[in-house]
């Protein structure tokens, strides 16, 4: 199975959401496309937070830990998008989509999830166009 995979620095909030809307949409659509998400310096535990506020869209990631980058995932990976970070190091020659501009989530859930959502959205749409 094909995979897009989410890296952010802690791991734990915007390439979680980014991940689990990828996952609902693509299922969605019936693309044999799989999410997966990282931290270039992973938080030990989502935070409370961020399991809420996917929670009340039906998305459960409680007993989800966040996960240090694993190059050969980056390496094989359909797509790969970063969230403020520079994965040159650990992906050389991968190409990677940077989502830089997102606000982050500390500063409200809300915000950052509809930037996240619209962005996954477009990405969705243009996989499933291919």
């Amino acid at each position: 199975m094909e995979s897009v995979v989410f890296v952010c620095l802690h791991g734990a909030a915007k390439s979680v959401i980014a991940a689990a809307h990828f996952d609902r949409l693509a299922s969605a659509r019936g693309l044999g496309l799989r999410a997966t998400c990282m931290g270039t310096a992973p938080d030990p535990a989502i935070p409370p937070p961020v399991v809420a506020g996917l929670a009340t869209e039906g998305i459960d990631v409680r007993g989800r830990a966040p996960r240090g980058v694993v190059p050969a995932e980056l390496a094989r990976a359909t797509r790969v998008v970063s969230f403020g970070c520079d994965l040159s190091a650990a992906a050389p020659g991968v190409r990677v989509e940077r989502w830089d501009e997102v606000p982050a989530v500390s500063d409200g859930f809300a915000a950052a999830r509809n930037a996240i959502v619209a962005r996954v959205t477009r990405l969705v749409d243009g996989l499933a166009a291919r």
